[in-house]
């Protein structure tokens, strides 16, 4: 009898990364952990958008500053192409700027290069479950954004209710549906009918372009 494939399965990760040195310890990081697969290790974005298709990642660990085109370039090329690939930027830089640009381009998790190693590992595997995390200082740098806007309508649609302005606060905060669900004491169904209510509203399709747009006054 075969096991389940949530259980057999590992979560394979790609690493464009132009130091070299950094590159190697993030595929022996990834490589040597549990449940975990490096299937590539490339220095520039242009050599990894062209051996994807037959890679068959399923998260990019992305460095923002590359040679030719940028981490936030490639993010962008990557989702166009394979949308079911998540992107994680891991860099140095923390400004606001590079942040929502990266979650524009369809980034749904930004890491600090300082993160631990184990912590790292935690990441790789919750955006892969659906979460979207962030380092701690880039979270508050969003919800802080998110806070200072919050009584803000979004300019199409109606405006969001007051717990689907909850709601949004929480899944820019990475938080997955049944987190929401328990943290809000309500059900999973529940949640996913304020997310597709606030999805029509801000004329989205994903939970960062929501978040994006409602943090950037955009919607």
């Amino acid at each position: 009898m075969s096991m389940p494939d949530e259980i057999t399965r590992v979560i394979r990760v790609a690493i464009v990364e132009d130091r070299a040195d950094v590159r190697f310890g993030l595929a022996s990081l990834v490589g040597g952990s549990a449940g975990f697969a490096c299937v590539g290790a490339y220095e520039s974005a242009e050599r990894a958008i062209e051996v994807l298709q037959g890679m068959a990642a399923d998260v990019v660990l992305m460095d923002i500053e590359l040679p030719g085109i940028s981490g936030i370039d490639a993010a962008r090329e990557i989702k166009r192409q394979w949308p079911a690939v998540q992107v994680m930027m891991l860099t140095v830089y923390e400004d606001d700027d590079r942040i929502f640009r990266s979650l524009q381009a369809g980034a749904t998790g930004y890491v600090l290069k300082k993160t631990p190693p184990a912590e790292l590992v935690r990441s790789i595997e919750s955006l892969h479950a659906g979460g979207s995390p962030m380092s701690s200082g880039i979270a508050r740098r969003v919800v802080e954004t998110f806070h200072g806007g919050s009584d803000r309508a979004p300019s199409q649609g109606e405006p969001l209710t007051a717990r689907e302005n909850e709601i949004l606060g929480l899944l820019a905060q990475g938080y997955r549906y049944r987190e929401i669900a328990e943290r809000l004491s309500i059900s999973l169904d529940t949640v996913r009918t304020h997310i597709r209510h606030i999805y029509e509203k801000l004329q989205v399709r994903s939970r960062t372009e929501a978040a994006v747009r409602y943090l950037k006054g955009t919607a």
